[in-house]
């Protein structure tokens, strides 16, 4: 199958990111529906609307950029799809998935991260917190 064009520019948007310049992938804000969803690893309510996707999104793009992030394998549905990543944060080796769906507009309605092992997820989390402001 053929990558979606949704993810497409999802995985333009990310690889802009990690060109090296320390570039942060630009607007993800496009991709995203005025409804969509973002469900963290780190945080039990899911975080709503537009501006929240983004503000987390963005965030993470500045967390794993330059941090040899890569997805590693990729499987789609109609208007889903999984995205496997792997990184390496300092020192720790991060394996997770991004499970996005979208909408007929091609816009992205629900983005929702799960990391392993445990000890990345210990890491990730006050980074992520620092980038967020939280």
């Amino acid at each position: 199958m053929t990558t979606p064009p949704v993810i497409q520019r999802w995985l333009e948007l990310i690889d802009d990111g990690h060109g090296g310049d320390g570039g942060d992938g630009g607007d993800v804000t496009a991709l995203l529906a005025p409804d969509a969803v973002f469900y963290s690893p780190a945080v039990f309510t899911p975080q709503e609307g537009r501006d929240k996707t983004a503000a987390y999104l963005t965030a993470a793009a500045k967390l794993f950029g330059g941090n040899d992030f890569r997805y590693v394998n990729q499987w789609y549905a109609e208007r889903s799809a999984v995205l496997e990543f792997v990184a390496d944060i300092d020192g720790i080796h991060v394996n997770g998935i991004d499970m996005i769906e979208w909408n007929q507009s091609d816009e992205i309605t629900s983005f929702k991260v799960m990391l392993r092992p445990f000890k990345a997820l210990q890491t990730v989390i006050p980074k992520m917190a620092e980038l967020l402001g939280n």
